[in-house]
């Protein structure tokens, strides 16, 4: 634009065409290339004769699709006009290889929309813990992800490790807080109503400049049983490094082997003794004679102990003494009484 021309803004208004960009398209090539997942290879396939005419017609870049590394190209030419059309059709590839219909992702060519595609496996490590906070994103049959659709003004998809969204600056904004902080254990109830509240507060002038935190919800999580676990779990991870650190004092080596370094085997005895060259009958009778003393040997050791164990005397049993008490008690006073006067009587 020169000096004497006029910025009306008109251009703000209308998309960008080959007239406001009269030298012509850029002096060198660029290519971005993106992979696909193989799943996705019978849905790119099908869709990209719309994709190659789309991208010819409107801004000139060429497109190539590659099935057999699974990889989608887009390169400019000496004809394309718009020189941030090749960034669009870098996003477009991206969005399709994650599984983004072909009819949103071609949203990126509008000037107002652009994409973010934000990775959630990193924010929580836990497994089924991230299934089921994932799931909590989406909602039942999908009803979170409308609200927030309606709230922000975005089309957002949620599919493997990764949320794609597509809209305004500010809407891929709140999108990308949303589902950091719904990955982070926060219900997504309460970050809607947040986003709630607020539509409704800006549309309000003399709250412009007032404070809107007596008005939201309070998302503070209750961590009054949590310190003493984190307090268990950190001596626990303590003790755990002090095992690792206690080093362990290699034992004293010696150039020479020690005693016990050969074992001796079956062969090696026979050849000691100089059973090794003896004939085979004379080894089988060796071995009866070996077995016939050891079951004598045993057969004594049996006798022997049943021999002592009839030897022993029986046990006596202790006697039991039942102390019988008179119950009759004889007086020996009436008694001599008694026999003198039978004798004074004769």
């Amino acid at each position: 634009m020169s000096d004497t021309e006029v910025d009306d803004g008109a251009w703000l208004d209308r998309p960008f065409t080959a007239e406001d960009n009269p030298h012509g398209g850029p002096v060198d090539t660029s290519n971005f290339t993106e992979l696909f997942p193989k799943y996705r290879e019978a849905y790119i396939k099908e869709v990209w004769p719309l994709i190659e005419k789309f991208l010819n017609d409107t801004h000139n870049i060429n497109c190539e699709l590659d099935l057999v590394e699974n990889n989608m190209t887009v390169t400019t030419t000496r004809k394309t006009f718009d020189p941030w059309a090749i960034m669009n059709a870098k996003m477009l590839i991206k969005l399709l290889s994650r599984s983004v219909p072909f009819e949103q992702a071609l949203k990126v060519f509008d000037d107002d929309k652009t994409c973010a595609i934000v990775k959630i496996d990193s924010l929580c490590r836990n497994k089924d813990r991230f299934r089921k906070r994932r799931e909590r994103l989406i909602g039942p049959d999908g009803a979170t992800l409308k609200a927030l659709e309606v709230l922000t003004g975005c089309y957002v998809f949620v599919v493997g490790k990764t949320v794609a969204s597509i809209g305004p600056h500010k809407g891929l904004k709140q999108v990308e807080r949303f589902v950091e902080q719904t990955m982070k254990n926060t219900h997504p109830v309460y970050l809607i109503k947040t986003m709630m509240i607020k539509r409704e507060l800006e549309k309000d002038p003399k709250m412009k400049n007032a404070d809107w935190s007596r008005f939201l919800p309070d998302l503070r999580t209750d961590r009054s049983g949590r310190d003493k676990k984190e307090e268990e779990s950190d001596k626990i991870r303590e003790a755990k490094l002090k095992k690792e650190k206690t080093v362990i004092k290699p034992k004293s080596t010696t150039p020479f082997p020690s005693e016990s370094h050969f074992t001796e085997s079956k062969v090696d005895k026979q050849l000691e003794s100089g059973e090794y060259f003896l004939k085979e009958e004379i080894k089988k009778k060796r071995k009866l004679d070996d077995k016939k003393k050891e079951n004598q040997e045993v057969s004594d050791a049996k006798r022997a102990k049943r021999a002592e164990k009839d030897g022993k005397a029986p046990k006596e049993k202790k006697a039991v003494v039942t102390s019988e008490k008179s119950e009759d008690k004889v007086d020996v006073k009436k008694l001599k009484a008694k026999l003198k006067s039978k004798k004074a009587k004769k």
